[in-house]
């Protein structure tokens, strides 16, 4: 079984035409038969439009590959509820969920992730009050309600993935994890002293989880957020892989090939298993 995996398309930050996307990375995905295509958040920055293209592209794909999604800080913006997210909402929906592999003995694990402020210890002297005031001044985190802290939400996720890892230990189960946020410092960029962007690192993910993961020994982790293009990285029994495309536009280009389509393409991360 092929599985291929995505994070960060944007399409609406990128202005691209969804209608033709999704013909073009059904032909793709089809041609190179894939048998689960997984979307590791960040498609839009709604939802409900984020929704509305995973079931389109499962409609052009048909039965010939399975389409499941997280959500990323950009699709929980707008269009969902908090209670919403911690819900299995849809059948394409993976938070929380797992997808046994036919004919193998892997399991697919799903958890939108969050972050609890740790890859910003560097800062000197900042408190946890600083970071969320922070957050609520500059941050498109600002608008996503919730009803705990972000250090409390991090938990949740931690209790989540461990009860999910816990269980596919128990049936002897080979794990991909797939998140939106990171879950090591190794991939955190770190300014010189005083920059703002120390202070952004505090919303990009938890080593915790890191930890966590290899403490089970997962095999393989997929994660996004941070648009950056490292090669996959092992640490302990753990392989991870950030697939996030980016953003092209008129102030920012993170690509690394002219058109959206080649860039989705280099970026996707395929694994037979």
């Amino acid at each position: 079984m092929k599985i291929a995996v995505t994070s960060d398309n944007h399409f609406d930050v990128n202005r691209l035409d969804v209608d033709e996307m999704i013909k073009r990375q059904a032909e793709y995905l089809a041609s190179k038969e894939v048998g689960i295509y997984l979307i590791a958040g960040d498609l839009f920055n709604d939802f409900e439009k984020s929704l509305n293209y995973v079931h389109r592209l499962q409609t052009e794909l048909r039965s010939q590959t399975v389409v499941k999604f997280i959500a990323g800080n950009h699709d929980m913006v707008k269009g969902v509820t908090f209670s919403e997210l911690e819900s299995a909402l849809d059948d394409s929906y993976m938070h929380n969920q797992f997808l046994d592999v036919p004919g193998t003995n892997w399991r697919v694990i799903g958890n939108n992730g969050w972050y609890d402020y740790s890859f910003a210890d560097n800062v000197s002297g900042k408190t946890v009050a600083d970071f969320e005031s922070w957050k609520r001044a500059y941050w498109i985190d600002s608008s996503i309600q919730q009803p705990m802290t972000d250090t409390e939400r991090m938990d949740l996720v931690l209790d989540e993935s461990t009860k999910q890892l816990k269980m596919a230990e128990k049936a002897q189960k080979r794990v991909l994890y797939y998140t939106h946020f990171v879950p090591r410092r190794d991939y955190i960029r770190y300014a010189p002293e005083g920059n703002l962007w120390n202070m952004a690192n505090a919303y990009m993910g938890s080593e915790r989880l890191g930890k966590l993961l290899e403490q089970f020994g997962t095999e393989i982790v997929v994660f996004g957020h941070m648009h950056i293009h490292p090669k996959p990285k092992k640490f302990a029994k753990t392989v991870y892989y950030n697939q996030a495309v980016g953003y092209h536009n008129k102030r920012i280009n993170e690509w690394q090939h002219e058109t959206f389509l080649e860039e989705w393409q280099a970026r996707l991360a395929c694994f037979e298993l």
